[in-house]
């Protein structure tokens, strides 16, 4: 009787503080939902009443503007955009991965030169870069192609990408290696079959860390890119704006096209998310 009133004690004296978290776990929820369920709602609305009734609920839901939007282009930059991130998820897991893999496993003179490297391409600004990687794509003809987006959107993610996953990887013991290689595999086969079947929680998590960044990407697209044929989204969107008027109805609901994929993405991969995240912070 003793242990359990000292744990109601415990539990009580806990149960404040657990209210102001919940509370302000909730505001934060709010605070990131409705501008999400703003833009739904908005994009059921005709152009008159997104100006005469900006915080309500649609009268009518007019489901067309999602037609028209499709129709008007966000078809072609969507799947400009899924080509564009995919192919950039694969360059990122791919490179990032093998040299992760050295810089864990392999003591060389100059491993820590390579990963000072990677921590100075961490505090690179992609703006500082705009008007050199512009002259350099345009001397080796990649401008206006989808190489002038996937190029730079692999180099600027290699940085984080390799010091996240290297860190994993510092966690998985030896003896897997060791084990390994009394079993005849060579190095390509240890990183084939023993780091990346266990690593999946990284891996996914700088997919969905990529993928968000390369397929929201906006800059660069508008940039180095001219033709309509090889425009993603976020810059495609910008094709939906008219001199005089823009109907926000269906830009809105090109909007909500362009963030259900990232959503889905991350809603399906959460687990993946945290545990890479976390595992990858144990050691550094």
């Amino acid at each position: 009787m003793r242990n359990h009133g000292h744990a109601s004690n415990i539990f009580s004296y806990k149960k404040p503080s657990n209210i102001v978290i919940f509370i302000l776990l909730i505001i934060c929820a709010v605070i990131v939902i409705y501008p999400l369920f703003w833009m739904v709602m908005s994009s059921l609305k005709s152009y008159k009443e997104i100006y005469s009734n900006v915080w309500g609920l649609p009268a009518k839901p007019l489901f067309r503007n999602y037609v028209e939007a499709w129709k008007k282009g966000i078809s072609r930059y969507f799947l400009n955009s899924v080509f564009v991130t995919f192919v950039t998820v694969i360059g990122v897991l791919l490179v990032a991965s093998l040299c992760a893999f050295g810089l864990s496993r392999y003591r060389f003179k100059l491993g820590k030169f390579v990963l000072f490297i990677c921590l100075g391409g961490l505090m690179l600004n992609p703006q500082i870069c705009l008007i050199p990687l512009y002259i350099l794509l345009k001397k080796t003809h990649i401008q206006n192609t989808y190489g002038a987006m996937i190029l730079p959107y692999i180099a600027f993610r290699l940085s984080f990408s390799v010091l996240l996953i290297r860190s994993y990887f510092l966690t998985i013991p030896r003896e897997f290696e060791e084990s390994a290689r009394i079993d005849g595999c060579n190095d390509m086969q240890i990183f084939e079959k023993v780091f990346l079947p266990v690593s999946k929680p990284i891996l996914s998590t700088c997919a969905i860390l990529t993928s968000n960044y390369a397929w929201n990407e906006f800059m660069f697209s508008v940039i180095f890119i001219d033709s309509e044929r090889y425009r993603t989204i976020p810059s495609g969107l910008m094709t939906f704006r008219d001199a005089l008027q823009t109907n926000w109805g269906v830009m809105l609901a090109g909007m909500v096209i362009s963030s259900l994929p990232v959503i889905i993405l991350f809603i399906s991969m959460q687990a993946q998310f945290i545990r890479g995240m976390t595992a990858g912070s144990v050691k550094g």
